[in-house]
């Protein structure tokens, strides 16, 4: 999970962004009525949009997106007050449901956050900092458990099983996290390193049901001391990688797209280009099961030409409660200028 001074600081934010309503209150605003896929929105052209502004993409740090293949449940990441979640919202009976923070991610103690789906719905992998099953009870207060492990659920009859850590060798006593899978269960995943300081992204083949040892993959893709939280597309034919401080960086942090041939060899890295690419961070890809779009995070501002003539307390109040505040945000844009990038 990659830091920045705005993930920092969305960890030490002590119940500002609920204060108004008061902490530990329910909401009482009528959720709307939404219906038909990705929550009923208008799907974006070739220019990024906010993706459901007000219901996903909100004042709250948001981030990473993950759907089953069917399309009918959607999940992604909250920081808010110290608090780091997994929220989800179903298509039920034709309507969505409003977003909760997901069943397996309420215990206050933890956090967990990165959600991603495996390309046959079957296996849902996340980021989490819980101790292991067999950890003694009295210790698992917060701030003991602190490495970062992919745990990972099942589809059973009755919806997803208990988490369990993915357990050797993918997990060490490092920082492992951002899994991503193709679909013959390939898992590719960011690993902390310290020679030297940084990030690299490994991949681990699936073989005979178990995960093999993992490889740290080369210069193409680990082209910084900086890479992390890269998506895979389902059949490995790309790599989208956010990468620090390229030559060619719009900003801290860029999205780059590798190109995987048969041989198992990879591109040079390519800018995706200024419309997802801003002078603010950018660092959490994905591409939607039906392959139209892409999903991406960014800490994006809105512009000087929305600014107003003059600052009010209530202007400064509804940038802190709407999407656009610098906190990071979900935008999502048809994704066909991916072909154009490897052409």
């Amino acid at each position: 999970m990659k830091r920045t001074p705005a993930f920092r600081a969305a960890l030490i934010t002590c119940c500002a962004g609920v204060a108004a309503a008061g902490c530990g209150t329910e909401e009482t605003t009528e959720f709307p009525d939404l219906s038909g896929p990705y929550l009923g929105q208008n799907p974006p052209g070739a220019t990024p949009e906010l993706f459901a502004p007000g219901i996903v993409t909100t004042g709250m740090y948001t981030r990473d997106v993950a759907m089953t293949p069917d399309g009918n449940e959607l999940y992604f990441g909250v920081l808010e007050s110290g608090f780091t979640v997994i929220m989800q919202s179903t298509l039920e009976d034709g309507r969505w449901t409003e977003p909760e923070v997901a069943p397996f991610s309420r215990d206050p103690r933890f956090f967990n956050l990165e959600p991603h789906i495996s390309p046959d719905g079957q296996r849902f992998f996340f980021l989490s900092n819980r101790p292991p099953r067999d950890a003694d009870p009295e210790d698992d207060d917060v701030g003991r458990w602190t490495n970062e492990d992919i745990w990972v659920m099942d589809r059973t009859d009755e919806g997803w099983s208990e988490p369990y850590n993915l357990g050797p060798p993918v997990n060490t006593e490092g920082a492992e996290f951002f899994p991503s899978v193709t679909r013959d269960g390939t898992l590719y995943f960011t690993r902390g390193e310290t020679d030297p300081a940084g990030s690299a992204i490994y991949r681990s083949r699936f073989v005979d049901g178990q995960y093999t040892e993992p490889e740290r993959l080369g210069p193409e893709v680990n082209s910084t001391p900086s890479q992390y939280n890269a998506f895979v597309a389902p059949d490995e034919s790309y790599l989208i990688v956010p990468t620090d401080r390229r030559d060619d960086s719009f900003g801290s942090s860029d999205y780059y797209i590798v190109f995987r041939d048969e041989d198992d060899t990879w591109s040079e890295p390519v800018n995706m280009g200024e419309e997802v690419n801003t002078a603010f961070v950018e660092m959490s890809p994905y591409v939607s099961p039906d392959g139209k779009y892409f999903f991406f995070m960014s800490t994006r501002r809105i512009g000087r030409d929305e600014w107003p003539e003059r600052l009010t307390s209530r202007y400064l109040r509804d940038r802190y409660e709407n999407p656009g505040n610098g906190n990071a945000g979900i935008y999502w844009v048809d994704a066909g200028f991916i072909e154009r990038l490897r052409q």
